[in-house]
């Protein structure tokens, strides 16, 4: 009997990972459309992103999240994000919009973090900030081969640190073409940057950094 319960408790949470999963992947294709100025396209997806928060909303409080804090309020933040991204869009905001959808990301990596719980849109969000932190060496290439190039070496490691940890616990999706095209042509983008940074070539340094943080946009809206 004890067994049949845990079993039973154990898929509930499987259900609930798999409608917050369902809520991330549809997140992200109404990020994308704002992303290509596709209002249209960004209300059907919008519709959808609710549809599937409903999903969410109606499950019990899964036994993952029992001692978690941040539940109660992500399950609030995230009901409010949408309504204020479906009232941006009517009101011809969709810059708005899509800032309240880059919020419910970052409210799922909150609350899967609260938990323990990593899956690879965390990870990818995790690449991101990295790459943020990279990036900022490309508006100032030229003085940072003329100076001192460790802090560069350092968030680039940080970046491939990263990039090698989503790759190892991508399951499935690590075949993907996709995934595999993004994430190899990354590392042979740090590889191009290392060289440029002990070459002190301040050109190809600034190309190396704008194809990776092309790259790592995309990561985002098809993986993060």
């Amino acid at each position: 009997m004890l067994f049949l319960l845990a079993a039973a408790a154990f898929a509930a949470d499987d259900d609930f990972s798999a409608a917050i999963d369902a809520v991330g992947k549809q997140n992200r294709a109404a990020i994308g459309a704002l992303e290509n100025r596709n209002v249209e396209l960004a209300e059907l997806e919008l519709n959808r992103l609710r549809a599937a928060w409903r999903q969410v909303s109606e499950r019990k409080r899964p036994d993952a999240f029992k001692n978690s804090a941040l539940y109660t309020t992500v399950m609030t933040d995230v009901a409010t994000r949408l309504i204020s991204a479906d009232m941006m869009l009517k009101f011809g905001r969709p810059d708005v919009a899509r800032t309240a959808l880059l919020g419910i990301r970052d409210n799922l990596y909150d609350l899967r973090k609260s938990a323990g719980i990593v899956v690879l849109a965390d990870c990818v969000r995790d690449a991101n900030s990295a790459m943020e932190a990279l990036a900022a060496f490309e508006e100032h290439a030229p003085d940072v081969v003329k100076g001192d190039t460790a802090d560069l070496t350092d968030k680039a490691k940080r970046y491939g640190d990263t990039l090698t940890h989503c790759d190892a616990i991508a399951g499935p999706v690590r075949d993907d073409p996709a995934f595999r095209h993004l994430i190899d042509n990354a590392k042979a983008n740090l590889a191009l940057l290392s060289e440029a940074a002990t070459a002190r070539d301040a050109v190809r340094l600034r190309r190396a950094l704008n194809e990776l943080r092309s790259l790592d946009t995309l990561m985002a809206l098809q993986f993060g």
